[in-house]
């Protein structure tokens, strides 16, 4: 990369204009004289005839004519390249345009220019425009929050499948149905949604429509029990499962099935002691059924208020995004798309998924706006501390920090530099800062509306807002 000092950028930002066509659209046009490039050009010639080997010259003796003759013509390119590079990125910078997308060099004009004679060039790149808008922070906004309640049912469930998870493991003779059933599914009939004729599976007895339960128990290895998918199960998820496809593939799933039985599998669940205590929670950190239980309910409490606080920050976004008025440069973002896809962006791609991107890239602008507005930033030191933190949960908690000591720095900036030595980790944890930070100011200043909601009820409210 080459440096310029501040009086070339000067005199080349002289000669950089905006023809802002409307608010959305935009050129800017860069004329170069002699002047401005020839410097760096004759002074890389100098150095290609230093290190350049020819045959019949010695090494440093080349004549400068001949150097010329040979790479001139590209070093010119090269160089002037560089200069638009530069000078583009600075002007938007300098003169704070708020672009989407990159500038798009006219092809066609740039196609025109003579380099063997040419001595002044003109060159324009289009720019997607966005005007200055405005993002509403303040209690007129309301914006719903959904807290889930903690009951008994949730508890119970919860308590089952610690139980279960530490259970002891055996496989009896014949089904019953607390097992669960492994063995080769096949599709017999109907529309076959599994990619191979035969495939591993497991069906958990549990789950099956209880009226169908029967056909399940007192199955022995290598028995074959044939059943209609959408009869014996309903929930699409189970359905997936069974027939390894995803959820959204399970919607379509229908015909009958056969499971050949290789395994059978029982669970005797654990004792609630003070075994099931340590291998839940850690050592003595619960010593009493007592304890054991509200803990439990402390645990699904945490969680219940991940799940709600990510729905919440999504309701946000969507509010904000359906309500800040901020007009796109939609034909430019097309057009941009498809130069820079290389070609995995069509039309047909563009009239599927380009109101989703447009949505995106609107988010970003108003959580710019806000981080712009309130200052917002973020410091290296903080990415680390997340590191950190991020590092303790992944290897079992506090307990670790200690047995760790100062390893755990070398071990964040190991993870903050990344395998490659690009940095990915550091911008991750960055961006993910930076967004927490920015959904803070934005709960801190607009009107949260909470209504406590059974787990069945916000289940229901998640789904609705995913479509």
């Amino acid at each position: 990369m080459l440096n310029f000092n501040q009086k070339q950028l000067k005199r080349i930002a002289l000669n950089i204009t905006l023809d802002k066509q409307n608010t959305t659209d935009g050129v800017i046009k860069i004329k170069l004289t002699e002047s401005d490039y020839l410097p760096k050009v004759d002074l890389k010639l100098k150095e290609y005839s230093r290190k350049a080997t020819i045959k019949g010259f010695r090494q440093g003796k080349i004549p400068s004519g001949v150097i010329k003759k040979m790479y001139g013509k590209s070093i010119l390119v090269e160089e002037v390249n560089h200069i638009l590079s530069h000078s583009v990125s600075d002007y938007i910078r300098e003169n704070k345009i708020r672009i989407l997308g990159d500038p798009l060099p006219n092809q066609e004009k740039a196609l025109t220019i003579d380099w063997d004679s040419q001595k002044d060039f003109e060159f324009e790149f289009q720019i997607g425009l966005v005007d200055d808008f405005k993002v509403d922070l303040s209690s007129k906004v309301k914006v719903k929050s959904h807290p889930i309640e903690v009951d008994e049912k949730a508890i119970e469930e919860t308590l089952a499948d610690l139980k279960n998870r530490f259970g002891e493991t055996t496989t009896p003779e014949a089904s019953e149905v607390t097992d669960n059933l492994f063995g080769e599914i096949v599709a017999v009939d109907g529309v076959r949604v599994t990619s191979e004729e035969k495939t591993s599976s497991y069906i958990r007895i549990t789950d099956v429509v209880k009226a169908e339960q029967k056909k399940f128990i007192g199955l022995k290895k290598e028995d074959e029990v044939e059943f209609d998918i959408n009869k014996i199960l309903k929930n699409e998820n189970h359905i997936a499962q069974v027939i390894n496809v995803s959820a959204e593939e399970a919607k379509n799933a229908k015909g009958n099935y056969t499971l050949k039985i290789s395994t059978i599998s029982r669970v005797t669940p654990a004792a609630i002691d003070q075994n099931l205590f340590d291998r839940t929670f850690g050592k003595d950190v619960v010593k009493s059924e007592e304890e054991f239980m509200a803990k439990i309910k402390e645990t699904i409490g945490e969680n219940y208020k991940r799940e709600s606080e990510h729905l919440l920050d999504h309701e946000i976004q969507h509010y904000f995004v359906d309500h800040t008025e901020i007009t796109m440069p939609e034909n430019f973002l097309k057009t941009w798309l498809k130069n820079t896809s290389q070609g995995q962006v069509t039309d047909e791609v563009l009239g599927k998924e380009f109101n989703a991107y447009k949505e995106s890239l609107k988010w970003d602008l108003i959580k710019n706006k806000i981080a712009e507005d309130n200052k917002i930033t973020v410091e290296a030191p903080e990415v680390k501390e997340k590191a950190k933190a991020l590092i303790i949960e992944q290897f079992g908690g506090p307990a670790i920090a200690g047995q760790l000591g100062s390893q755990l720095d070398s071990i964040a900036d190991n993870y903050l530099s990344g395998q490659d030595g690009k940095g990915q980790n550091f911008m991750q944890l960055y961006n993910q800062l930076r967004a927490e930070k920015i959904l803070k100011v934005i709960k801190e200043n607009i009107t949260i509306q909470e209504k406590k909601v059974t787990v069945e009820e916000f289940k229901k409210i998640a789904d609705e807002h995913k479509h």
